[in-house]
């Protein structure tokens, strides 16, 4: 099964939620990129609002994290983006906060994981604490400086329980190549996967911005999903997300789900 939604309704509003509901979306993951800007008491409303919409939402976390920076006040400063999007996400009714883990920076890959590794556990028991009803999500990243490859993450869900984002754009960045029965063997076994994609341009450093997604590139990953036994929430992120969205359904239409 294959649901669909856009990263951002374009105002994060009461009239976003209604129109990705009229518009026969899934969901939509909530942006708050560049800070959490969303009070406690507008993240309850329009979390009550997704309920009785039926829309599934999550959270996009702040791009300025990186819980491996050698900076001791820069990793303090990533640890609280990233609760504070789960807090805002608990009462949005959120099941994932997304986020860009980490860079490698002059350290070990090794290294980098366990200091990733680390930082999952200790806002897992904070999460816990609260009692907040949200996953961690890593994503997977699109440039080789990053922490974030899809083995690393997968690594991360085993050891930590955490979950994670499968930015399918990224990995092609990443890599300059996408194999998706490779990347489907590897998340066997999963119930559920929290994705995102889009057209991407990149270089040999890897990703470089997000693209309108062509038709075919959707088309030749639904064919694979729906191969799959695991449901999958498929988040645009193109610079025309909604409509690209859109476009999702229609194929998914033509495929016959």
């Amino acid at each position: 099964m294959i649901k669909l939604g856009p990263a951002g309704t374009g105002e994060n509003s009461e009239a976003g939620l209604q129109k990705i509901k009229e518009l026969g979306l899934d969901g939509v993951e909530i942006e708050f990129v560049y800070g959490v800007r969303m009070s406690i008491a507008n993240a309850k409303y329009l979390g009550e609002l997704a309920s009785k919409l039926g829309l599934k939402l999550s959270v996009h976390a702040p791009y300025y994290i990186n819980l491996a920076s050698e900076e001791k006040h820069k990793r303090e400063a990533s640890l609280k983006r990233i609760l504070e999007s789960c807090e805002r996400g608990h009462y949005l009714t959120a099941k994932y906060i997304v986020f860009h883990a980490a860079f490698y920076g002059k350290m070990d890959k090794e290294e980098v994981y366990q200091i990733v590794k680390k930082a999952i556990l200790e806002m897992q028991a904070i999460i816990q604490q609260n009692a907040w009803n949200v996953q961690l999500a890593p994503e997977t990243t699109g440039k080789g400086s990053q922490f974030g490859t899809l083995d690393e993450l997968l690594r991360l869900h085993k050891e930590t329980g955490c979950s994670l984002c499968v930015d399918f754009a990224h990995l092609l960045a990443r890599d300059g190549r996408i194999d998706y029965d490779e990347i489907l063997k590897k998340l066997d076994g999963l119930k559920e996967v929290h994705c995102h994609f889009s057209g991407i341009e990149y270089t040999e450093k890897g990703e470089r911005k997000h693209l309108i997604t062509e038709k075919a590139a959707i088309k030749k990953l639904f064919e694979k999903l729906l191969k799959s036994k695991t449901n999958f929430m498929i988040i645009n992120e193109s610079p025309e997300s909604i409509e690209d969205s859109i476009k999702s359904k229609e194929v998914l239409k033509e495929l016959g789900q």
